[in-house]
């Protein structure tokens, strides 16, 4: 690729350690406006795909499609085609329209394997939202926790979203046994040729409670050790307004959330706990809690090893 494969934001935290031409390098290599045949092939045998979009406020939100194999296909090298629609009371029906701009994630849990791709709503019918692709790029294994999933009973299934301001009392607990979440965000330069907007969604793993939940309803994300692209940290150093996703893989309770982030680069966890290299700081605004949306479940095989040595940051001997 010709052009610089990281925006500002990404570029200026990667300066910050040292790594901006390394990482120029790395993405000019890794990162390409196409799939490769593995990406295709791995999306194809996918039960469920992250997605990041934006609402009418710009707003990045964290949603879930989901299918059985198959449900994910990939005519050519530039197109992603899912054959799905948003879950009942995911805000993602209002946010997809033609020319908007998503960020996909394909995770495996059980293989630990990921991909993500970036791109743009192209054609969009009943059950059918075709995407083209901007950016297409692997991710490492590191913090995923293997899990295996199995369909639900249609029965199983009923989702009234509940909508608020506030961290419920069952937010709460969906986010304090969660080992995983996914993170939106999104870069919104305003100014500047349109190839340089974009949204993004990430995978957090960590042990159970490695959020926590702050006494005004904040909450503190720990960040470890990763690939040094920055994504998702490039975006919200640049806008902090980013989207989570909590999933209850036993009850199928999704838990959706739009916030104000910043990073912390100087909190005592950051010398004290092992593992944690930054902290980010999330403030919701708005509350989407889908009770029984999920379809699947999922069992946890093991833990990453990764994690073996890192500590919890929810120790009460903190303070935020």
């Amino acid at each position: 690729m010709d052009e610089a494969p990281y925006h500002e934001g990404e570029q200026a935290l990667q300066a910050r350690f040292g790594l901006r031409d390394k990482m120029d390098k790395v993405g000019r290599r890794v990162i390409r406006n196409f799939m490769p045949d593995e990406h295709r092939e791995f999306f194809a045998q996918l039960p469920w795909l992250l997605v990041g979009s934006l609402d009418t406020s710009s707003r990045p939100w964290a949603s879930v499609l989901t299918g059985y194999p198959g449900f994910l296909t990939s005519p050519d090298p530039r197109t992603l085609r899912v054959s799905s629609t948003p879950l009942r009371g995911d805000i993602l029906a209002e946010n997809l329209r033609d020319g908007a701009k998503v960020g996909l994630l394909g995770i495996e849990p059980h293989t630990r394997r990921r991909n993500r791709m970036n791109g743009t709503v192209s054609r969009l019918t009943v059950g059918e939202i075709e995407i083209h692709v901007d950016q297409s790029f692997g991710n490492c294994p590191k913090y995923i926790n293997r899990k295996v999933f199995e369909w639900r009973r249609a029965s199983d299934l009923a989702s009234s979203p509940q909508v608020g301001s506030h961290l419920t009392e069952r937010a709460r607990e969906i986010i304090t046994a969660s080992d995983m979440l996914f993170i939106a965000s999104a870069f919104l330069p305003a100014t500047g040729p349109e190839r340089r907007f974009g949204v993004d969604v990430s995978h957090r793993g960590g042990k159970p409670g490695f959020v926590r939940i702050e006494p005004d309803g904040s909450l503190t994300i720990p960040d470890y050790a990763g690939n040094f692209a920055f994504n998702t940290l490039g975006n919200i150093d640049k806008d902090r307004r980013c989207g989570l996703l909590f999933i209850d893989f036993d009850s199928g309770d999704m838990l959706q959330l739009t916030a104000n982030a910043r990073i912390d680069w100087n909190a005592p966890e950051i010398q004290t706990v092992a593992g944690v290299q930054r902290l980010l700081r999330v403030q919701p605004t708005d509350v989407r809690l889908l009770p029984s949306a999920f379809p699947l479940r999922a069992t946890t095989i093991d833990y990453s090893s990764h994690l073996t040595d890192i500590e919890s940051i929810a120790a009460d001997r903190f303070i935020s």
